[in-house]
């Protein structure tokens, strides 16, 4: 509880052992008390999560009104963080124009059709993830951002960058398309082989080196921030971010402390992450080693992302749980057909399609609350952070791209959760724009105008 004769002088400082001393901002408790509530700050990280072939949507939407509501069979995994989740409904993505998936997964974070396209049949836009890159990661972190997936390409495409499986896009022309990382511990080593446990003790004590000055106040901060007003603390917050971002500047590795720990190491010898880049269009060719090891996989490609945020190796990441084909099977739920077969190549198969969306919201449900664990100085890895949740469709038999099954989760930017809004037959777009918004980015359209009505309203 905030203290009202609680003051600070003007010349204060954080103090931490030693002789660390943080000049302080000035601070609404140094001076005349205020009324006014200050405004959210901007969302300092993103995560997109694409996951394929829709979904079924009796079974996904939720029951209810907008803050009391009940979640259908294939988000009810979702129930623990309900309150940390804005489910999105009624959206169309009317810029989804072309190929029925390719123009779902290029559209998705573009906002710009496949149909009519002069680059190569991409889509003629960025992803909005490096839009954001742009301005809040590239130049500040060691990554300006980061691509990662999951049984990636395992259709047609044959594992080559193709409109079918391509999400990302550069920020500026020709918006080249981006493609992920594939194999784990190539990731693993890159962005945490400096954190990595079993190194040694030169890695350790070169660790200890790099620490930042943060590291050395202690708990003062802590006992501060209980004293302030949410403003203050706010302030401080942006005040002690922009310190660690200069120090990461000139440092540009991953610094070990109590929020930034190398994720676990797993054994993915029996992952092969080239399988899928010689599969047949018909699925004939199955590796089943490989589609058993998904779960342990996706844990650990989730573990890293969100470490990567704590870490500030990045501000932006996105994950893809396979392409828009999904010719992979799902031994651990008993599914010995690909998950493009249960959609509609077999016959269109509600249950089995059920079964797979319901196991993604468990997915989702462990990095959401992997980043609500994350300590960050008084708040959340998720409080600070926008993690958008999509696909390429909505209704697998017919292709159909309107009440788009999207969620949102997280607190950055003011984005309130606990809550189910309905947007009947607006653009896709104007999801993409408010995620902007709730960046700091003040546009009001994004992608192509032709799909674009403003930003939506009810978001924070």
């Amino acid at each position: 509880m905030v203290m009202s004769n609680f003051r600070l002088s003007r010349r204060a400082v954080l103090r931490g052992a030693g002789a660390i001393a943080i000049a302080l901002p000035w601070l609404e408790i140094m001076g005349p008390e205020r009324t006014a509530s200050a405004a959210p700050a901007p969302a300092k990280r993103f995560l997109a999560v694409y996951t394929p072939g829709g979904t079924v949507l009796d079974r996904w939407r939720p029951t209810g009104s907008e803050t009391s509501f009940t979640l259908g069979p294939i988000l009810s995994p979702l129930a623990p963080v309900q309150d940390r989740l804005l489910v999105v409904d009624g959206l169309d993505m009317k810029s989804a124009r072309g190929e029925q998936h390719q123009a779902g997964i290029i559209a998705w974070l573009t906002g710009s059709p496949q149909e009519g396209s002069t680059n190569g049949g991409y889509g003629n836009g960025p992803s909005i993830d490096q839009v954001i890159a742009s301005q809040i990661s590239a130049g500040i972190k060691a990554k300006a951002s980061i691509q990662i997936a999951v049984r990636w390409a395992t259709g047609k495409s044959h594992g080559l960058l193709s409109p079918m499986n391509a999400a990302n896009f550069e920020s500026a022309a020709p918006f080249k398309p981006i493609p992920p990382r594939l194999d784990p511990m190539e990731i693993f080593t890159e962005l945490f082989g400096s954190l990595d446990p079993t190194a040694g003790n030169e890695a350790a004590r070169r660790l200890a080196r790099k620490k930042s000055i943060l590291d050395f106040l202690d708990g003062r901060y802590s006992a501060l921030s209980a004293r302030l007003g949410a403003a203050d603390r706010q302030k401080i917050d942006q005040h002690l971010t922009k310190i660690r971002e200069i120090e990461m500047s000139i440092n540009n590795v991953p610094v070990e402390t109590s929020a930034c720990k190398a994720p676990e190491r797993v054994d993915t010898s029996d992952y092969n992450p080239r399988t899928g880049l010689n599969s047949s269009d018909t699925g004939s060719i199955k590796d089943t080693s490989t589609d058993a090891a998904i779960p342990k996989v996706g844990k650990l490609m989730m573990d890293m992302l969100v470490m990567s945020l704590a870490c500030d190796i990045t501000a932006v990441g996105t994950l893809q749980w396979s392409d828009t084909e999904a010719k992979h099977t799902f031994p651990w739920l008993n599914l010995t057909e690909h998950h493009h077969f249960y959609q509609h190549d077999g016959g269109f198969r509600p249950d089995e399609c059920e079964r797979i969306c319901n196991w993604y919201s468990k997915q989702h449900l462990y990095l959401i609350e992997e980043m609500a664990k994350i300590d960050m100085g008084g708040h959340s890895l998720l409080d600070e952070s926008v993690i958008f949740f999509g696909s390429e469709l909505s209704d697998p038999p017919s292709h159909k791209k309107e009440n788009m099954p999207f969620l949102l989760a997280g607190g950055g930017g003011g984005l309130r959760g606990g809550r189910w809004v309905r947007y009947p037959n607006r653009p896709h777009n104007d999801l993409l724009v408010s995620i902007l918004n709730l960046f700091g980015d003040p546009r009001t359209t994004f992608g192509d105008p032709r799909y674009c009505t403003g930003p939506l309203t009810n978001l924070t």
